[in-house]
């Protein structure tokens, strides 16, 4: 038998999770109405609203509903780190929701069609409300929390999703005919895996498996993806470009040439991102506090 708690729903965050799943379907259900389109960008659009619907409204749900007969909520009950799920949902959904704000409008939307507007306006709305969420939730100074709640986990995330800007962006076309191009592809992916698992293995509370102290793991794995990342920043713009130094006259909106870009740039900011990632490791591991 459940009940429910009214209180989760009037607390600052319970207020904004509401507001987020109004906006996220709002968004989705315009866009929806227009008409489907076959673009990679239009795909990742629709399926940022969609998940961050779901998910938003499942925890909703979860710190909504109290078991009578443990006297707990259910989201207690579940076997997971619940603060860590929260924590990394609302950092990701932030960033996919400024993504899908950015790309939408930038591939689908123009000065007379309104409801691709309506959907940018409340869009950008959900990412305001997003990251105010962050801000509520993520870990203070002197706290403790799980590892996902601390700047080196928040940063992990947000790995992971510049890796799928990248995927989204990239050209099978382009990418096969170089093999310095496959390297780094082959250099995303494995990246982006193993970011997926330390979120996946902290959010089930699986750390623990890892046959070596996880903080020095996670240092080596940083060292090695600043490096990696290093030979793409290189590469990939050196083959990509190649024959077609400048953007063509006859390129339109969904332009291969763009869509290059879109990946050197993002490659460039992820290779920041991983040296910021080392950094915290390497000042956590080995430069203790006197």
């Amino acid at each position: 038998m459940v009940t429910l708690d009214m209180r989760t729903l009037t607390v600052p965050v319970g207020i904004v999770r509401i507001l987020e799943v109004v906006l996220t379907c709002i968004s989705f259900s315009l866009v929806a109405s227009v008409g489907h389109s076959n673009s990679s960008y239009w795909t990742w659009c629709m399926f940022t609203w969609v998940f961050c619907f779901v998910i938003t409204l499942l925890i909703l749900i979860m710190e909504f509903t109290t078991c009578r007969s443990c006297h707990t909520t259910l989201h207690t009950r579940v076997a997971i780190s619940w603060d860590d799920f929260t924590t990394a949902f609302a950092m990701l959904a932030t960033l996919m929701v400024l993504a899908a704000s950015i790309i939408y409008p930038t591939f689908f939307t123009c000065s007379s069609c309104g409801r691709q507007i309506g959907a940018t306006v409340t869009s950008c709305l959900a990412f305001i409300l997003y990251a105010t969420e962050v801000g509520l939730i993520r870990a203070k100074p002197g706290e403790i929390s799980g590892f996902l709640s601390t700047v080196p986990g928040l940063l992990k995330v947000l790995e992971a999703f510049v890796a799928c800007i990248i995927f989204i962006s990239l050209d099978s076309s382009r990418y096969t005919q170089f093999p310095g191009l496959q390297w780094c592809v082959a250099v995303y992916s494995l990246c982006f895996i193993f970011a997926i698992v330390i979120i996946l293995f902290t959010i089930c509370r699986l750390l623990s498996l890892f046959p070596f102290p996880f903080d020095k793991v996670l240092t080596g794995y940083n060292v090695l993806a600043v490096l990696m990342y290093m030979t793409c920043v290189v590469v990939w713009p050196l083959y990509s470009f190649q024959g077609i130094p400048s953007r063509p006259n006859n390129c339109g909106r969904s332009c291969i040439w763009d869509s290059m870009v879109v990946v050197s740039f993002m490659t460039c900011f992820n290779f920041v991102v991983y040296i910021v990632d080392t950094i915290y490791s390497f000042k956590l591991v080995f430069i203790t506090p006197a």
